[in-house]
């Protein structure tokens, strides 16, 4: 077989970036030819997210850049939701969804033989177990495993419901498999990914449980949970977290500080619940480190009910806040709501982030002079700088190490400084 060049451009979630990174060991593994720029590509992959508009417009303009002697390759969420849409960009471009990614190969070959010249379509439901396959990590310390795929939620303003389907959870046995593979390849840091990690089918504190007994020196970040199924099985939960392989880190999307907008977007639970959840997570693990997600600007949304969501933030002091300005997507529920005007829910994001940004100052600054341990994950912008992790995940850029530090080391560290969002670290 003819081998080609192909250039991959990734977009979205941590899912979506390991999607990616099997998309690239499946092909490499075929013997194609992997390259960092899309000049010399012969076929140019964008594997794309869809959740937000202003990313689907990055991408649309991003496609209509391609120039037509390029062979070029849709991936991801979009292909499954806005096909059509594609298609009007350009007749040639082919479609991969996110259940067929294994087939990459198989499209790969048939554009490289020309057959039936025009759009091959891989896309709809074939939900496949994105397990122990080949992969080429973009960070070698770090291994990011699925879970599942899909959701059984039916959030109001979702489009990745859509995209992704129902779910389907995938075998322990081989999520244990998985892991166990990559940290005999080096993997320091087992991220646990899916659209709703708490929703998984065969348990999920089970199956952490299991991670913790695998042997090696490693540590696991627990991807997002939504507050409706951990209320299931918080105390357990929590117990499993005091664990020292899992990083005190909770990422849990309130996106509502208001119970009125919580129940127009769907979300079946209330602030209340998640303030709990909090509280019970921080009285037994009082390092935590909780990230949260926030709407705002959600349909009908008054200003006081946005300033709940700004009470909650300051009262629980969340120094971690994914904050989105809403927009509507296209087949959701909330798309058929008054919308606001583009303005109000700007102001409000700017305010959102404004509060946030503070407390995490605040918060980061009571580090400076502690000795933390924290394993270095990725390398820094400068020369001889690094990132590392606290063990509540925390970030830390270290630089003055008189050895050059290595991906997936674990070190004590001086702390010196902080930012807004960073501490700052001497080695000792």
């Amino acid at each position: 077989m003819k081998t080609m060049k192909i250039y991959i451009e990734n977009y979205g979630c941590s899912a979506n970036y390991n999607n990616g990174e099997i998309i690239a060991g499946l092909l490499k593994k075929a013997g194609h030819q992997l390259i960092k720029e899309d000049k010399t590509a012969k076929i140019i992959i964008l594997n794309t997210c869809t959740v937000k508009q202003p990313t689907e417009n990055k991408i649309i303009k991003r496609i209509k850049q391609i120039p037509k002697s390029k062979k070029l390759i849709i991936a991801g969420c979009m292909p499954e939701v806005q096909a059509e849409e594609l298609k009007k960009l350009r007749k040639d471009l082919h479609l991969l969804g996110i259940g067929n990614i294994g087939k990459i190969n198989e499209l790969v070959e048939k554009i490289r033989q020309g057959k039936n010249k025009g759009s091959h379509s891989y896309i709809g439901e074939n939900k496949e177990t994105k397990l122990l396959l080949p992969k080429i990590r973009r960070n070698p310390a770090i291994n990011i495993v699925q879970i599942s795929e899909g959701c059984n939620q039916n959030c109001a303003y979702c489009i990745v419901r859509i995209a992704k389907g129902s779910l389907v959870s995938y075998p322990a046995d081989k999520i244990i498999q998985e892991i166990k593979q990559s940290i005999k390849e080096g993997c320091k840091e087992i991220w646990i990914t899916s659209q709703d990690n708490a929703a998984y089918e065969n348990n999920l504190v089970v199956l952490l449980n299991e991670f913790c007994k695998v042997e090696g020196d490693f540590m696991v970040r627990v991807g997002m949970m939504n507050p409706a199924h951990i209320l299931k099985m918080k105390k357990d939960l929590i117990d499993i977290y005091k664990n020292k392989k899992i990083f005190k880190f909770l990422h849990i999307p309130i996106q509502s500080g208001n119970d009125r907008i919580l129940d127009l977007m769907n979300r079946k639970y209330s602030a209340n619940d998640f303030r709990k959840i909090i509280s019970d997570f921080r009285k037994e693990i009082p390092e935590m480190t909780v990230g949260t997600d926030i709407i705002c600007g959600f349909p009908t949304e008054t200003d006081d009910e946005f300033n709940d969501s700004l009470k909650l933030i300051k009262q629980l002091r969340i120094s971690v806040v994914n904050v989105s300005r809403f927009g509507p997507r296209k087949g959701t529920a909330a798309a058929k709501m008054k919308q606001l005007p583009g303005w109000q829910t700007k102001k409000r994001s700017q305010e959102l982030a404004r509060l946030f940004k503070k407390i995490s100052e605040d918060k980061l600054k009571k580090y400076i002079g502690t000795k933390q341990n924290i394993l270095i994950d990725e390398i820094g912008r400068k020369k001889g700088q690094f990132i590392g992790r606290t063990m509540n995940y925390l970030p830390v850029v270290v630089e003055g190490k008189p050895k050059k530090l290595r991906l997936g080391e674990l070190i004590e560290v001086n702390v010196i400084d902080s930012k807004t969002h960073h501490l700052v670290g001497q080695a000792l």
